[in-house]
């Protein structure tokens, strides 16, 4: 079964199968469904044609998908534009809602990259390979 483009998995009740779309979360789906008449144990495979029309019509009258990808894309460039602090925090990819960043925020800030901190062994062999690099002959050239 196919809705906006999104294959929905035929082995899963259709409560949790209608979550696979973007937009409609656990407790659209109750209301969804409320609309549709339709039983949230049933699998989708065992759904009839009708009950799959009025979930379509249903779910046609919501915001989900690429509509709501774009409207929130739109919203995220409003911010950015205006210059507002939720908009410099998005284009510097950091927490937009106030969370700390010195501990935590790895999903938006990423894998960790240590700086600065060489052990001490690295640190004097690093020093030493200079030395020895830059050393001044005394009396001028060999002969």
């Amino acid at each position: 079964m196919r809705i906006h483009g999104v294959q929905i998995p035929v082995e899963k009740r259709i409560d949790i199968a209608l979550t696979y779309l973007y937009g409609v979360g656990r407790s659209n789906v109750r209301e969804v469904l409320q609309k549709a008449k339709v039983d949230g144990a049933i699998r989708v495979k065992n759904l009839s044609e009708e009950e799959q029309k009025r979930i379509q019509n249903v779910l046609d009258a919501i915001k989900i998908e690429g509509d709501l990808r774009a409207e929130v894309l739109g919203d995220i460039r409003r911010l950015k534009e205006n210059g507002s602090y939720r908009g410099t925090r998005h284009a510097r990819n950091l927490p937009a809602r106030g969370q700390r960043t010195r501990s935590n925020a790895r999903t938006k800030r990423g894998k960790r990259v240590t700086i600065g901190a060489i052990k001490k062994e690295v640190a004097m062999k690093m020093e030493a390979g200079a030395a020895q690099k830059v050393k001044p002959t005394a009396g001028g050239a060999k002969k």
